[in-house]
């Protein structure tokens, strides 16, 4: 089967997430969006949990499915074609511990194929932590006797170091990483085979490591609304169940087809800057105007291209014949908004959003299935030039930096 993927989420009790990211928000989103597969997102607490199990009926082979579909859509008058979205368990961890010498921050996700497994989980992290108070709980938890719990718990579950470049909060992290994944996870390591390469970075800049080619690499929204769903997202061609799933993430070439990615440059970490002094370098600037603001003479916050330049043992990507695709996209609300002229939550960008919908089912349906003649006919010249463009990767860029998000845009933003 066929299907598209997206890991990794937050629930309304997570910090600084929407309201809406409930089951019934993420389901119609996933409508909307086209997506077949969520990810629940945050199993460790426990109100959220029970929800889970209040919500979600067991389906064969470890997926779930809501017991009782909403009937309404998130947008006033939008009619997608209907998506059998499923849900897969899962919770995103934040591990802050000292290790050979130095405090290591790593965010890591857990997936499990039932209930039980997360009941056995939660009640050995409770022992360890307060897991109560938010969705991506704090846990002074090396992140290798994370594992161990894990498989401990759930033999069948697997782990996925989140977004592993991020300076702050992850494996490879400039702040507080590793340069080694053995140094991470020690004799454990065999256990880890497909790591999240995060909004500000994807597979073409990450291949430039050859120690990374064992792992399969995986992109997902870590939306904390349900709007955001789908930004970044996996297609798969494999048994829709638990099973097939970690199968063809461990085995390359067997059902593992694309990744949906953002343009890296869009990331809020792609780049070396200081938010305060709005100093930003390019991707060319980074090794000639060092590591200190011009501005205030303090460290700028060290981006993920550096990062990746600095372990990089290669001057071009090299993919296997088994490498999944990547597959570069802008978000339908960002397009519009460039077409019209008004902010992406505008009014009438929501409005326009709505009617593409419905003229074309979905969101990932209109930007990697129909054909660009078929757009053109069905609803203008540009919007079938600005697809087309946005699929050969003819974008403008500008970059993120230090938690503030680059712009990618479609046409030449020096001309009307």
């Amino acid at each position: 089967m066929k299907y598209i993927a997206d890991l990794h989420t937050h629930s309304l009790y997570s910090r600084a997430t929407s309201k809406q990211c409930d089951l019934n928000g993420f389901f119609n989103w996933a409508q909307i969006k086209g997506i077949h597969l969520l990810g629940t997102g945050d199993f460790t607490h426990p109100v959220w949990f029970e929800q889970l199990k209040s919500m979600l009926q067991p389906v064969e082979g470890g997926f779930f499915k809501l017991k009782e579909p909403p009937s309404s859509q998130s947008l006033d008058g939008i009619t997608p074609s209907k998506t059998d979205s499923h849900f897969m368990l899962s919770t995103e961890l934040s591990c802050i511990y000292k290790k050979k010498g130095q405090v290591r921050k790593i965010h890591c996700l857990l997936y499990v194929p039932d209930f039980d497994s997360v009941t056995k989980i939660n009640s050995r992290l409770r022992k360890i932590g307060n897991i109560d108070y938010d969705g991506r709980p704090i846990l002074g938890l090396d992140v290798k006797n994370l594992l161990e719990i894990l498989l401990e718990c759930s033999p069948e579950g697997f782990m996925v170091p989140a977004h592993i470049w991020t300076p702050w909060f992850s494996l490879f992290g400039s702040k507080s990483g590793f340069d080694r994944i053995e140094d991470c996870f020690e004799d454990l390591t065999e256990h880890i085979f497909a790591l999240e390469t995060g909004l500000s970075a994807d597979p073409e800049m990450i291949r430039l490591i050859s120690d990374l080619d064992r792992f399969s690499l995986i992109s997902n929204s870590d939306c904390h609304s349900p709007w955001n769903l789908g930004r970044e997202a996996n297609l798969f061609d494999t048994g829709f169940d638990f099973s097939s799933l970690k199968k063809s993430l461990m085995n390359p070439g067997t059902g593992f087809n694309a990744t949906i990615e953002f343009f890296p440059e869009n990331g809020k970490y792609f780049s070396d800057g200081h938010r305060k002094c709005g100093i930003s370098y390019s991707a060319e600037e980074i090794f000639i105007k060092g590591t200190i603001c011009s501005a205030c003479n303090k460290p700028l916050t060290l981006g993920v291209m550096r990062r990746v330049s600095e372990l990089a043992d290669r001057k071009e990507p090299v993919f296997s014949p088994e490498e999944p695709k990547s597959i570069h996209m802008i978000p339908l609300t960002e397009v519009l908004s460039e077409m019209l002229g008004v902010g992406s939550k505008s009014k009438k960008v929501q409005k326009e959003y709505s009617r593409v919908i419905s003229l074309f089912g979905s969101e990932f349906n209109l930007l990697l299935n129909t054909p660009i003649e078929e757009i053109k006919k069905i609803h203008s010249e540009r919007l079938g030039i600005a697809i087309d463009k946005i699929r050969q990767k003819k974008v403008f860029r500008s970059v993120g930096f230090d938690g503030i998000y680059g712009e990618i845009r479609i046409f030449n933003p020096e001309k009307k």
